[in-house]
């Protein structure tokens, strides 16, 4: 029997918050028109594009690379405040939730490198 994966937990965690990112970013297109030039087949573009990618990054936190894909977004959403000012104040409302879950993740890895909390050892049962 293997013991649990404390990083499986918080991969859930990432997958939720751009779950929750992807549908912020798609509610951008709601307020598009109300900024600079409206909802510009360019603008409408880049907003889905964002959609779309943080529900793939959502589907991808179990590479390695899945969460530097994550964090990327990060600065793309706040780049977009370009285009819509409300996505980039949201953008850097994120990044700072970003922030406290890597703080919690470099929490969690110093327990499990301390051994205060399982690793993903194999125990066999007698």
């Amino acid at each position: 029997m293997t013991a649990p994966d404390p990083m499986k937990g918080l991969r859930g965690v990432y997958a939720a918050t751009l779950t929750l990112e992807a549908i912020v970013v798609a509610l951008a297109l709601l307020v598009l028109s109300k900024f600079g030039e409206g909802a510009t087949p360019f603008g409408v573009t880049v907003i889905v594009g964002l959609a779309v990618a943080m529900i793939v990054a959502a589907g991808v936190q179990r590479r390695p690379w899945g969460l530097w894909f994550a964090l990327g977004l990060q600065g793309v959403m706040i780049l977009c405040g370009l285009l819509v000012p409300a996505l980039g104040v949201m953008g850097v409302v994120f990044a700072l939730v970003w922030a406290g879950i890597l703080l919690l993740r470099r929490d969690l890895l110093g327990k499990m490198a301390r051994g205060e909390l399982p690793s993903q050892q194999v125990h066999d049962r007698e």
